[in-house]
């Protein structure tokens, strides 16, 4: 019999060359060392896991609550549960803005961009930060109220407590999933499988995703579990599996990171062809409306085939329309630089959630707006927290045709750089949630900007006096036909009488969480008399709405679509009878804590007019 020992040796030393190799090409993170893959033998000790609260909420995109206080904010998420394992509508969680497609089917809904891919569905987000930087081993959601809304968890490399800036930034999906439908709007906790990554963090992002939502989502807290040193698998766990080789792999080697992004955005080497084959034969308009269809990574790819491709990937009529949202953590100075000779027709722009961490700069933002913003009609630079005054005025400069600005959540920006957007009088739609601008500024805008038909002032904390706001309106904007003043803190019944006798083509009219507002002055009755086109009225929180309004709203507007009127106590079943006969178009009615409506009306009504969704919750 011959040996055994010579092929033993050679079997060993095959299986030494495939750990070997394993160890090279690894990229979940199972082996740290060299000596952990060469003397695997046994399964090495197990970390101590480590549990930590959200320690502070960094940035996020909108929330339902006030800037001055904490009732439904998003700093709610910060530390411990406050309502966990409780189930119901609680002022102590954090609530995004919006949910369902309420927002979609209203005078100041925007068209989406084109090329956006079907796996970025985000609509909002949420960062937080946690003491000790850790490799994640679970994230713990607490979802107290209509939950479902998460589809992504992201980790960041950057530790926002370290004194020195990192030399890159880099995100890492833990977890995504399209939205999905909870049954139910009990409290769960939300545990997805996450993949392992190869840096520790102490910086989570969720992204949400609220259309399915029959309501608002309310999250408590988020429980970060990790260990302090990379995990370093068995060897039994860590042999090569074909399930690994999984589409996040592809994605890393296609363009995860900025690296690989950039090189795709600036093609240097491209394929020599004899023949295109029927390609030369189709007409040039054909083939860009075929590839008018593939997002901008697959056009980068795709340019890197051929001459006759690269020319018409990189040609400027391919960006026109330009989003770059979904790749918000891979967008630099670089990759505006590499665009820029292919965007100088772009006339739409979506630089939200983008540059942040110093990923864009000033200089960057100006360079890209001065070659490729003669053209740009729309704007959208939502949470764009590198924006400051020398942006603002580079937009007013160079973008003389621009109608869309979105500034939404760029708290930022200082207040008296608003004053530059006055130059851009051909505005029709301005977004300034969440901003900083200053009465004088807004007042400067409404002045010169009278072409304005959708304006968003919600949470604008800085304004000092909307009745006087409201007052140049009436005065300027005869064209404005969406307006926003959600919690605006000192709007009165003169302010409503100005608004509402000059800016009488009103579709949309957002007067939620606005305190000084009775119905006792008689000003909503004055608002149903005087905006006979009204289809959107949200009067969230306002006690005083009474049967007196709501029958005005039933006689004079017949168009309504969405009325909110949660919270009031003077509104009766029979008004609301009224209204629904008289509103055929209505389609959400929101009476959640109205005290006169109990469950048995709601039932009633939605049996009697099955087109509107009711919206009814209950107090805890």
């Amino acid at each position: 019999m011959p040996p055994v020992f010579p092929m033993l040796t050679v079997l060993s030393m095959f299986y030494y060359m495939c750990l070997r190799r394993r160890a090279r090409t690894a990229t979940r993170g199972e082996m740290n060392s060299r000596r952990a893959i060469e003397s695997n033998t046994r399964a090495l000790p197990i970390n101590v896991e480590i549990v930590q609260y959200a320690k502070e909420v960094l940035d996020f995109s909108s929330h339902y609550g006030s800037e001055n206080s904490m009732s439904y904010t998003m700093w709610n998420l910060a530390s411990i549960p406050n309502v966990y394992p409780s189930s119901g509508d609680f002022t102590q969680t954090a609530v995004f803005r919006t949910y369902g497609t309420w927002w979609d089917h209203c005078p100041s809904a925007r068209l989406p961009f084109k090329r956006t891919p079907t796996t970025f569905c985000s609509q909002d987000y949420v960062e937080l930060a946690f003491e000790e930087p850790v490799y994640p081993t679970a994230v713990h959601i607490l979802e107290t109220y209509h939950p479902g809304a998460v589809v992504r968890i992201l980790a960041c490399s950057a530790n926002p407590y370290s004194q020195n800036p990192p030399a890159e930034v880099r995100w890492e999906v833990l977890w995504s999933e399209a939205p999905t439908k909870v049954n139910g709007p009990q409290a769960r906790q939300f545990t997805p499988s996450i993949k392992q990554i190869s840096f520790p963090t102490n910086l989570i992002r969720l992204e949400v995703n609220s259309s399915l939502l029959d309501y608002y989502t309310e999250l408590d807290a988020v429980v970060l579990h990790g260990v302090k040193e990379r995990p370093v698998l068995s060897l039994k766990a860590s042999m090569i599996d074909m399930n690994d080789i999984d589409e996040d792999e592809d994605e890393e080697k296609y363009g995860c990171g900025m690296d690989t992004l950039n090189k795709q955005l600036s093609i240097v080497a491209l394929r020599e062809w004899p023949s295109n084959g029927y390609f030369d034969k189709l007409p040039y308009e054909l083939i860009q409306l075929i590839l008018s269809h593939l997002t901008v990574p697959d056009l980068c790819r795709l340019a890197q085939t051929c001459k006759l491709l690269y020319q018409h990937c990189c040609d400027p009529l391919q960006y026109i329309h330009l989003s770059l949202q979904p790749y918000w953590a891979r967008i630099n100075d670089t990759s505006l630089e590499h665009l820029q000779s292919r965007c100088t027709l772009i006339q739409w722009l979506n630089l939200s959630w983008t540059g942040n961490r110093g990923a864009i700069s000033v200089s960057g933002f100006s360079r890209f707006l001065k070659v490729c913003g003669s053209e740009l009609v729309r704007l959208e630079l939502s949470c764009g927290h590198f924006l400051n005054e020398t942006c603002l005025e580079v937009i007013t400069e160079t973008c003389p045709n621009l109608q869309e600005l979105n500034l939404s959540s760029c708290d930022k920006i200082p207040p008296q750089a608003f004053n530059h957007i006055a130059k851009v009088g051909s505005l029709k739609r301005l977004i300034l949630y969440r901003t900083k601008v200053e009465q004088t500024a807004l007042l400067s805008i409404l002045n010169f900007c009278s072409e304005l038909q959708h304006l968003s002032l919600g949470s604008c904390v800085m304004i000092e006096d909307y009745d006087l706001i409201a007052s140049m309106m009436g005065a300027k904007c005869k064209k404005l036909r969406s307006l926003d003043l959600w919690r605006c803190k000192n709007i009165t019944e003169n302010g409503i009488a100005e608004l509402a006798s000059g800016c009488q083509l009103l579709e949309e009219l957002d007067l939620g969480w606005c305190p000084t507002l009775q119905s006792s002055t008689g000003c909503f009755t004055n608002l149903a008399r005087k905006l006979p086109n009204l289809q959107k009225l949200f009067l969230t929180a306002n006690r005083s709405v009474c049967d007196t309004d709501i029958e005005e709203l039933a006689a004079n507007c017949a168009h309504l679509r969405q009325l909110d009127i949660l919270g009031t106590r003077m509104v009766s079943p029979a008004s609301l009878r009224k209204l629904l006969e008289s509103c055929k178009d209505l389609s959400l009615l929101d009476v959640s804590f109205c005290s006169q409506i109990d469950n048995r009306v709601v039932l009633e009504l939605n049996a009697n007019f099955p087109n509107v969704f009711i919206k009814k919750s209950f107090t805890q």
